[in-house]
């Protein structure tokens, strides 16, 4: 047990620089363009899940909070809407980045969502428009990145290092239950289980990418770091991860029924892919 609780605490403690900085210069790139990125978003017109599914692949404070205020108030479409949660990532580049996991890898994961991201927003729109369920509302456009998510406006600094501990403390619980699990189980066992199993692993990863905060990225990421999962199954629950934008779309858009079916489109799109890419052998 105490050999357990070392390794997790030496693994996690290593990372705090490493996050730190990547969440530092996060949060200044952001708040140099967060402002431009909302009105590009605003004005993508029919080209909406292509610059959503590309503006949702760079980590962001809230973005998808900004969408699904934007979708609520009815200025961007539903298509865009979902490009922006497939491709959005939330910790899963920081963590990449803090265990300087490879580049390529890197780029293969995020190029893989954007694809995806991509031609399932332009595919439903397309839908929609086919069947002219497209409907134009205007209601006021609240930005609830503040409130709901990061407190982003209090410095880049303090932002940053709110940022790295929480995180910190996230990898830190989820990092120990997986060891432990590995401990007392085995690797080879629960990767038997998930890895040679292409439909059940997707699935159980969907259903962890609808929690709707960080948790879901992070435990996705650190599972397959450890080996314990597939890089198909992790990227199936990434797609279906829209960080605090599910819970907040449940409070500014109308109508529960349409919110569900929108969780459901989501969490389909996000396992269908990560059964595809499990039955096509993806590895890396």
């Amino acid at each position: 047990m105490w050999e357990v609780i070392q390794e997790t605490l030496i693994d996690s403690i290593k990372l705090i620089p490493f996050l730190f900085i990547t969440y530092l210069i996060m949060e200044y790139i952001e708040h140099k363009t967060k402002e431009k990125t909302k009105q590009t978003i605003q004005k993508s017109g029919k080209w909406g899940p292509f610059i959503g599914s590309i503006l949702g692949i760079f980590p962001q404070c809230g973005f998808s909070v900004s969408a699904t205020n934007l979708y609520a108030a009815r200025v961007i479409t539903l298509g865009t809407l979902i490009a922006v949660y497939l491709s959005t990532s939330d910790e899963m580049l920081p963590i990449f980045l803090s265990e300087a996991v490879p580049i390529d890898i890197i780029f293969k994961v995020l190029g893989i969502k954007l694809i995806i991201a991509m031609i399932a927003g332009f595919a439903i729109d397309f839908v929609l428009r086919w069947r002219n369920k497209d409907k134009e509302e205007n209601q006021k456009i609240v930005d609830l990145c503040e409130k709901e998510h990061c407190h982003c406006e209090h410095g880049i600094v303090k932002s940053a290092l709110t940022h790295t501990i929480h995180i910190t403390i996230f990898i830190i619980l989820i990092t120990f239950l997986i060891n432990m699990v590995i401990h007392f189980v085995g690797e080879d066992v629960i990767a038997g289980f998930l890895m040679n199993k292409p439909i059940l692993g997707p699935i159980l990863a969907g259903l962890l990418g609808l929690i709707p905060n960080c948790a879901s990225s992070v435990i996705l990421t650190q599972m397959y770091l450890e080996n314990v999962i597939s890089a198909a199954t992790m990227i199936s629950g990434l797609l279906v991860g829209a960080g605090v934008g599910l819970a907040v779309l449940f409070k500014m858009n109308k109508g529960i029924k349409e919110n569900l079916k929108i969780v459901v489109l989501l969490y389909a799109i996000g396992v269908i892919s990560g059964i595809v890419l499990e039955l096509i052998g993806l590895n890396f």
